[in-house]
C-alpha cells in the first residue's frame, strides 16, 4: 500500500478529493481502490456540465474482476474529464494519485468536511 498523500480527502467510497482554486474539486479514486479492482479495463465519466449531489453515483471504472461505482464528493457542476483515460484506463492503476478522473465546481466546498484525511482512511482500510 503506498503512503496516503496528506493533501487529500478521502471518501468511504474510496474517491480522494483536492480542492484546487475557484472552487475546483479534482477527484479521483484511492491507491487502494485500484488494486481491489486490478487492471482497469474501461471508465465511464460523467458528462461536462453535468450537475451533481454530493454522494450522487456519477461515473464507472470497470476492470477485469469488476465493475464499480464512483461517487461524487461534493455537489456541483461537471466541469472537467480526464478524456486520456477513455484510451487508456490502466493510468489510474500506473498512479491513482497522479491520475484525475473528473473535475466538479462545487457549490459548497465546506461538505469536502465530511471526507476523511489520510489517517482516518488508512484506519478504515485497514479494518
Amino acid at each position: 500500500m503506498s503512503d496516503l498523500p496528506d493533501n487529500l480527502k478521502y471518501a468511504k467510497t474510496h474517491e480522494w478529493a483536492q480542492v484546487e482554486g475557484d472552487n475546483i474539486v479534482r477527484v479521483g479514486i484511492t491507491d487502494f481502490a485500484q488494486e481491489e479492482l486490478g487492471d482497469l479495463v474501461f471508465i465511464e465519466l460523467p458528462e461536462l456540465g453535468r450537475k451533481v449531489a454530493a454522494q450522487e453515483q456519477c461515473a464507472v471504472v470497470e476492470s477485469v474482476k469488476t465493475a464499480s461505482d464512483l461517487f461524487s464528493p461534493v455537489a456541483g457542476e461537471v466541469v472537467a474529464v480526464n478524456d486520456a483515460l477513455v484510451d487508456a484506463p490502466e493510468q489510474v492503476n500506473d498512479d491513482a494519485y497522479g491520475t484525475w478522473l473528473f473535475c466538479i465546481k462545487a457549490d459548497d466546498l465546506s461538505e469536502l468536511d465530511a471526507l476523511m484525511d489520510a489517517d482516518a482512511y488508512q484506519q478504515m482500510i485497514e479494518q
